[in-house]
């Protein structure tokens, strides 16, 4: 008997969910063709915008997938108690565990199963949206922003400007500047060529070097090539373009060492790598929260109640998401706890909507009294 309704709130809980997804992704899909139909232009434009949408709705599942197991926790349940099948239930002498149970097991499985999917499948998916968007219609939005190639960076008391060239294949039209503590310039390269060579050394061609003694005593040296200790590896310089969220965990990971390495910014890059697992994750305590509203004793309206409870939950939550990355960009607030704190609040209410319908949460009173 237990494991027959096991069984049936699973298949109810996976039902609901797999059509409240469908729905919400062909929503999206739908107003943002409307909204940007007039970009899409040219000959065979009709493929071109298809095969764009297929790209834009797998990056829409990674998306919309915590708010659809939020949802379909709440309007699962409800569908039961409106049939009252939450009354049979409570006759058979099965408890609340036999619907939390259930949706529990399943939403962690879906939740692990979005971590997969947007490291497989969403990143290349949003790479495509980018070229597709930018290549064939024409449509930049913040794409420089993105993929422009760096030039500055930092490490120690060197400043490089890298104009043009790669770690793999070596730098062209390149100067480090070095100085000193209170930042004068002490010292300043300027080479046609770099190459790394072992470690921290490098080959620089066609040199020149200046050097400043202060009280306007300056030195140059001209040198075909030369071999400097610039205190950087290869390494460092294998900055990625792209955006964050379309990088897998071990680019991520790869991106967030050399960028710290020769100073450059990587708040936006570590928040990234923890939504990879914190985003999706914050469906599993959004799903318990849509149960216990759904048993509320006081409970109303049954299935346009549970809509409304979740949708307003998303809507939190994703507005609370948006406040804590710009609280990141910002430099107030460290990227893990951006990334964790809105599961963590879900989970914190719905442990409290819990622990009141068993009775061992009690608001006092005069919380409730208007004065």
């Amino acid at each position: 008997m237990r494991n027959t309704l096991f069984g049936y709130v699973v298949r109810t809980y996976l039902r609901f969910a797999l059509g409240i997804l469908f729905g919400l992704v062909l929503v999206f899909v739908v107003v943002d063709f409307v909204d940007r139909a007039k970009s899409y232009t040219g000959p065979g434009w009709v493929a071109d915008a298809a095969k764009l949408y297929a790209y834009k709705a797998l990056v829409a599942i990674q998306q919309l997938g915590p708010a659809a197991l939020l949802l379909a926790a709440g309007t699962a349940v409800s569908a039961l108690r409106k049939q009252g099948e939450v009354t049979a239930i409570r006759a058979l002498t099965f408890g609340p565990s036999a619907l939390y149970l259930p949706i529990l097991v399943c939403s962690l499985l879906s939740c692990v199963g979005l971590v997969a999917f947007d490291e497989l499948v969403a990143t290349r998916a949003g790479r495509r949206v980018d070229e597709i968007t930018t290549q064939r219609f024409n449509r930049w939005g913040d794409w420089r922003l993105h993929y422009s190639p760096k030039q500055w960076f930092r490490r120690g008391d060197r400043i490089f400007f890298l104009r043009a060239g790669s770690a793999q294949d070596g730098f062209q039209d390149v100067s480090i500047f070095q100085v000193s503590k209170e930042f004068e310039l002490v010292k300043r390269l300027d080479a046609a060529e770099m190459h790394p060579v072992e470690g921290t050394r490098w080959r620089l061609v066609d040199v020149v070097e200046r050097g400043f003694a202060g009280e306007g005593r300056t030195s140059v040296r001209l040198l075909e090539e030369a071999e400097y200790d610039l205190g950087v590896a290869g390494t460092s310089f294998r900055i990625r373009p792209g955006r964050p969220e379309q990088m897998r965990v071990a680019e991520l990971r790869e991106q967030i060492e050399a960028r710290r390495e020769v100073g450059l910014e990587t708040r936006q890059f570590a928040l990234a790598f923890h939504n990879r697992f914190a985003y999706p994750m914050a469906a599993l305590p959004a799903a318990l929260l849509g149960v216990g509203l759904a048993l509320r004793s006081s409970r109303r309206g049954h299935l346009t109640a549970a809509i409304v409870e979740g949708l307003l939950t998303a809507v939190a939550m994703w507005g609370l998401m948006v406040v804590c990355r710009t609280l990141v960009l910002t430099g107030r607030l460290a990227p893990v706890v951006a990334a964790w704190m809105p599961a963590f609040l879900l989970l914190v209410v719905a442990g409290a909507v819990w622990l009141r319908r068993e009775g061992w949460l009690h608001l006092p009173r005069r919380w409730l009294t208007v004065r």
